[in-house]
């Protein structure tokens, strides 16, 4: 299998998935500004974001994925079979449980993950039935994560790489033909999100019935839960479960403090953070995603080199990608803010307030990637538990820093501190391959990293001096020229840093790789 073609597969997909995404944040942000109902519906929708990345995208899927790897690789098909069967009807009748408690719970649980909205008494009841709307979310999202395992397991990436869009597609149109006939608009969002994780899992049965894996959901769960592989998927989903969920307090910690701070700062970090997953999704998951099953393999088969050659493909992948991406959240927060947000109610001080915000995520970003290249490299040899350790390190240190932080900086403040986290994450993850003797770096870094340094240094003068150059927010008086010069610039960009490289004797075609 060729990686580079499998990444540019995943990363167009995952593209076309953040543009629809940017589509359903402009129109959200065109109709409700930075406003309480916002607030509330992106409280609301991080509830089961959170809850689907413990149970679905990530803990279960960091255990899940390598143990599938191995029997795919060394049991046979009725073992793997029956594997998929057990884990597909453990899940789906948990989750069902988990999903009725939501949403009976959901007052408490917005008490929890909110406690500044209890004072508005119109944005919390707005919250709450939108928790309870968007809950059952968990489970269906969950159920795709485990379809995703699978397919991702047979070098199936496409359409576990286009599900996302649909969701988006959801809200779009929730937003544009739903909302305007509501008594309030912006429940319609949390209905377009129920919609949304129907037809992601919808999307995965024809994939999964042509190959033959498509699970077998039964009645009898204790006997599912007694398999062996199911065991030992739990065994292994206990340390992933405090991996993730230390990440996960860490953001509910936040969210609580961000909805005590001035009104719209929930709604600031989130355009933010909706800008930031443009690179950390098209090559922080897209490379997570190729790298576990293919580390996976190696691992089992004992093949050190091709695991360190995986890791250092990855790594130099990510450093010639994300650092144009973080000089770019950095120096150009302005003009991206303004042309995507700067519409109806998003005025000039919340492009303000959002590009603040990405000035501090643009610290973290390489951390940010890095994390999703390095921790498979612990997983993909059923080691969680380090992983693990550094989380709970990351989290008292990254509450720590908001401490300082927050009280200076305001919502820009949690920013930081999430970036000073996970830059200390990914350093942490590193020096602990390199330790157990995991990583060992290939030649020629040295010129790798002073061919980028250069690059970078030019990038940054040019962005900078486009940023100061024009006013962006006045600019909106002619949307289109707006986007114009936007689009003329990033285009320059490119071809600036690309062709830097190029001059100094970097070829891009030494990225190609296979992977058994």
């Amino acid at each position: 299998m060729n990686l580079l073609k499998a990444l540019a597969t995943i990363s167009s997909l995952t593209m076309l998935s953040r543009i629809t995404g940017l589509v359903r944040e402009i129109l959200i942000a065109r109709a409700f500004g930075a406003s309480d109902m916002t607030d509330a519906f992106n409280v609301a929708f991080r509830i089961p974001n959170l809850l689907r990345r413990i149970f679905g995208e990530g803990a279960f899927s960091q255990a899940f994925v390598p143990i599938l790897g191995e029997y795919h690789s060394k049991r046979g098909e009725a073992d793997t079979r029956r594997l998929i069967d057990a884990v597909g009807t453990v899940m789906t009748w948990v989750l069902m449980g988990v999903s009725l408690l939501g949403v009976i719970g959901a007052p408490v649980v917005m008490t929890v993950v909110a406690t500044g909205f209890r004072g508005q008494s119109e944005t919390y009841t707005a919250a709450v039935f939108m928790t309870r709307v968007m809950f059952p979310y968990i489970g269906l999202i969950s159920l795709v994560a485990l379809a995703s395992g699978i397919l991702n397991t047979w070098r199936r990436f496409a359409v576990p790489a286009f599900t996302p869009v649909l969701l988006n597609l959801c809200l779009i149109f929730a937003a544009l033909f739903v909302g305007p006939h509501m008594r309030e608009p912006i429940y319609a969002q949390a209905w377009g999100v129920l919609v949304g994780g129907i037809l992601q899992l919808i999307i995965q049965i024809p994939a999964l019935r042509r190959m033959g894996v498509m699970p077998r959901i039964g009645v009898n769960v204790r006997a599912a839960w007694a398999d062996a592989g199911v065991r030992r998927i739990l065994k292994q989903m206990v340390p992933a479960l405090m991996a993730v969920s230390v990440a996960q307090i860490s953001l509910i910690i936040n969210t609580n403090i961000a909805s005590r701070l001035a009104a719209g700062s929930v709604s600031y970090l989130t355009y933010a953070d909706r800008l930031m997953e443009f690179p950390t999704a098209l090559l922080g998951v897209a490379l997570g995603t190729i790298l576990l099953p293919s580390l996976s393999k190696a691992s089992a088969e004992a093949n050190h080199h091709e695991y360190s050659g995986l890791l250092d493909w990855g790594l130099r992948l990510t450093f010639l990608l994300a650092l144009p991406c973080a000089v770019g959240l950095f120096v150009f927060g302005t003009p991206l803010t303004a042309v995507l947000f700067n519409y109806g109610k998003f005025n000039g001080h919340a492009v303000e307030m959002t590009r603040q915000a990405l000035v501090a995520y643009g610290t973290g970003l390489l951390g940010l990637i890095l994390i999703k290249i390095l921790a498979p490299g612990f997983y993909a040899r059923q080691d969680i538990r380090t992983p693990v350790k550094i989380a709970v390190a990351v989290l008292v240190i990254t509450q720590l820093a908001n401490l300082a932080f927050v009280p200076r900086f305001g919502h820009a403040g949690l920013a930081l501190s999430i970036s000073l986290g996970a830059t200390l994450n990914a350093l942490m993850l590193f020096i602990g391959l390199r330790r157990r003797g995991l990583y060992e770096p290939a030649p020629g870094w040295t010129l790798f990293l002073a061919q980028l340094l250069a690059a970078v240094t030019l990038l940054s003068g040019l962005l900078l001096w486009f940023a100061r150059s024009f006013d962006w927010v006045a600019l909106g008086s002619t949307p289109l020229l707006r986007v114009a010069l936007l689009a003329s610039c990033l285009v320059l960009a490119a071809v600036v840093y690309f062709g830097t490289l190029w001059l100094m004797g970097l070829r891009f075609t030494a990225f190609k790789r296979k992977a058994g």
